[in-house]
């Protein structure tokens, strides 16, 4: 099943996982707060609102100017989060989180093909996004932690990435 089915059939907690580990692989592109996104998927595990600390997490990333291009599209998922997590408006800020984590992986592949090309940041990327929503169509709730894991890896992969051509460029 392709990503964009698989964001058709999601439910609300899907969407939310998905857009937030989206958000989650990108964050640090702005902070260096691994723990910054925690209260929101705490909030997806027990189901309860998340609108207090999606204000906190806004607050934190609005204050900060982002550096580059790819920070800013990173900054702009957050910033976009719905309050509420139900609705249309839960579908569309999962498919435009989707979207801009794959242009986020985009700009900074060390590979830096055209928007044709197979780049491996993208791929992975791809494939991360993809393992997220099947496990939470496939176990529901029980699927968050290792959601979280996955999310974990990629933010792991895209500060190696960033530390790699800071490193090049000095």
């Amino acid at each position: 099943m392709s990503l964009e089915e698989l964001i058709a059939q999601a439910d609300a907690r899907g969407l939310a996982a998905s857009g937030l580990a989206c958000s989650d692989r990108c964050v640090s592109l702005l902070v260096d707060d691994d723990e910054l996104l925690r209260p929101l998927w705490a909030h997806l595990v027990d189901d309860s609102d998340w609108s207090e600390s999606l204000a906190k997490v806004r607050a934190a990333v609005g204050a900060v100017e982002p550096g580059s291009e790819a920070a800013g599209v990173a900054r702009g998922m957050l910033l976009s989060a719905p309050a509420e997590r139900d609705g249309e408006a839960l579908r569309e800020w999962a498919r435009a989180c989707s979207a801009a984590s794959l242009r986020v992986h985009r700009l900074l592949d060390p590979a830096h093909g055209s928007a044709e090309e197979a780049l491996p940041l993208v791929e992975a990327e791809l494939g991360r996004q993809t393992v997220v929503l099947q496990l939470l169509a496939e176990h529901g709730p029980q699927g968050l932690r290792r959601a979280l894991d996955v999310s974990g890896e990629g933010r792991r992969v895209l500060r190696a990435v960033v530390s790699r051509r800071a490193r090049a460029r000095a």
